[in-house]
């Protein structure tokens, strides 16, 4: 089975993605991917340089993301061009993993995507896991771990689809708004009820 696993911002996804690594269950990061997939020498990189110019990169040849991030964060066509780059080659490192995986011998393996439902990715999936928790607490969280103010920590939710309404459209869902303990348990029961542990 291939559980693709999201939240929102301080929803405690990370931690979930942790925990599952403990259970021997291999966790295929989006993230981190989409970092890798723009490193010197992959395609996407190379596209982006043809694409925005050299003026997108630092002294070391990398590309800088807060220089492109100022270009299509006000560009609506600019962003669409560059998520048309990375985003197919995202997806295609994420499929290539997954698979290396089951090749391997796994049974289960977790995507761990943030935008599942935005990018429309369930296709990719068997089952979604969403980690909910209500906006107090992920208000609260943002502040005390990335010492955001009210304001920032706020645009920052605003900014992402409310976790309420992925609830709708995930398969299961754990709500995170206690300890790591209580987090622990419904995960625990969340994998007896899918036969996965």
């Amino acid at each position: 089975m291939i559980i693709g696993l999201t939240g929102g911002i301080a929803s405690g996804k990370s931690t979930v993605s942790n925990l599952l690594r403990s259970y021997n269950i291999p966790v295929v990061d989006a993230d981190l991917i989409a970092r890798q997939v723009v490193e010197q020498g992959q395609s996407a990189y190379v596209k982006i340089v043809e694409h925005f110019g050299k003026e997108v990169l630092d002294e070391e040849e990398n590309i800088d993301r807060k220089k492109l991030g100022g270009i299509i964060f006000t560009d609506a066509r600019k962003r669409k061009a560059l998520n048309g780059i990375v985003h197919p080659a995202v997806r295609l490192e994420m499929k290539k993993q997954a698979e290396h995986y089951l090749m391997e011998g796994f049974s289960h393996v977790v995507m761990d995507i943030p935008l599942l439902f935005e990018s429309r990715l369930t296709h990719m999936v068997d089952r979604t896991l969403l980690i909910y928790v209500d906006e107090k607490t992920q208000f609260s969280r943002l502040v005390k771990r990335d010492n955001f103010t009210e304001e920032e920590a706020w645009s920052r939710i605003a900014s992402q689809m409310p976790l309420k309404d992925k609830v709708e459209l995930a398969d299961a869902v754990i709500t995170n708004n206690g300890s790591l303990e209580e987090l622990k348990v419904k995960l625990d029961e969340q994998l007896r009820e899918w036969k996965i542990i």
